[in-house]
């Protein structure tokens, strides 16, 4: 089995999709958190609607002409709208001009010139004569002139249109687009189908995975064996080292960690390292308590013999410091400096857990 099949606990939301056939609503609402599945799960049904020969399940047959152009990224009937930043390639990216400067980054909104674009192309029509796909992800990222644009599509939709939202924040959605689309929650699956989709595809600490993803499988696996597994464990050594470093050089090397030039293809980020530090915070803060770590720790579990070393004892200056954490957390996304931004957490969070360098 590969990646690219479709995962078991999503099942029924496929069979729910096969059951409407022609019935489907123009719009569908994928709602869930990230690595629920449900982009896997919207790229899987744009492709069956577009296919000219599904199989009995309704999957796509991946050999007829429709599918080898929906697998080069070139159907004509399928509309794919994400932030510009996503369609940069490598080139662009961050290229310098001629005078030495940095070029603005490309937008991280689905902006009203990209809505446009698509209205424009639904109004020619199909080039099949069939339906016609338009996958927005994710919908909140739509800026309020092209949310509203959309609102026109969705209240008189174009003739075999089908809209899939692909969204991690429903709730940020205009109410009106909202209530104009059918709403498919995707859910966390149960932890015993989680751990051996995982185990299947080489997972060597599916638990340990599972629980730092929150349960979420697909997420889980980028830590397993994506981008993402190097720097989590990069950040666990320089936590276990905090005790003994100084915190304002942890800075320095975390912001030139940031700005490495791999780092926007591997997701890390100021929010994400946030996130992880809120983790790490949490998980000590339980096993200071005692008991069986494997059992107290949710996050890190592959270090959590460590994580009740350090913490041992300290479990109320860990719980304040996590507290702390939470309004840090609501800056990181736009911090005025990111270095002194990143001394300043530092610095607390190695007073709080009781750093000797500090």
């Amino acid at each position: 089995m590969s990646l690219n099949d479709l995962p078991p606990w999503l099942m029924p939301l496929w069979q729910r999709a096969f059951r409407q056939g022609a019935r489907l609503p123009h719009a569908i609402l994928l709602a869930g958190a990230p690595g629920s599945g449900k982009r896997l799960f919207a790229e899987k049904l744009a492709q069956s609607l577009l296919c000219d020969t599904p199989d009995a399940q309704g999957f796509a047959c991946d050999a007829c002409g429709s599918c080898n152009w929906f697998g080069a990224a070139n159907h004509p009937d399928m509309h794919r709208m994400v932030p510009a930043s996503e369609e940069a390639t490598d080139e662009e990216a961050d290229t310098e001009t001629d005078s030495g400067k940095k070029e603005k980054k490309k937008s991280d909104q689905i902006r009203i010139e990209q809505m446009r674009d698509m209205q424009a192309l639904l109004e020619i029509g199909g080039h099949q004569g069939g339906r016609r796909v338009v996958l927005i992800d994710p919908a909140e990222a739509m800026n309020p002139p092209a949310a509203n644009a959309l609102l026109k599509s969705l209240e008189e939709p174009p003739i075999d249109a089908v809209f899939l939202l692909v969204s991690h924040a429903p709730r940020r959605l205009l109410p009106t687009i909202h209530s104009r689309c059918q709403v498919w929650d995707f859910p966390v699956p149960e932890p015993a189908v989680a751990t051996q989709w995982l185990k299947a595809r080489g997972a060597t600490d599916a638990e340990a995975a599972l629980g730092f993803a929150s349960g979420l499988p697909l997420a889980a696996l980028t830590f397993v064996e994506g981008p993402l597994a190097d720097a989590r464990q990069r950040f666990a050594r320089d936590m276990l080292a905090l005790p003994k470093t100084d915190p304002l050089k942890l800075a320095g090397q975390w912001e030139s960690w940031l700005k490495a030039k791999d780092a926007d293809k591997t997701g890390l980020s100021m929010t994400l390292l946030v996130s992880w530090l809120q983790r790490w915070l949490s998980d000590g803060a339980r096993l200071a308590t005692g008991g069986d770590a494997n059992e107290k720790a949710r996050f890190f579990r592959d270090f959590a013999p460590q994580l009740a070393t350090l913490s041992k004892g300290r479990g109320e200056s860990w719980i304040a410091c996590y507290n702390e954490l939470l309004a840090y957390r609501r800056v990181a996304q736009h911090p005025l400096n990111a270095r002194l931004f990143l001394e300043d957490v530092l610095l607390r969070v190695a007073r709080g857990t009781g750093s000797k360098a500090v």
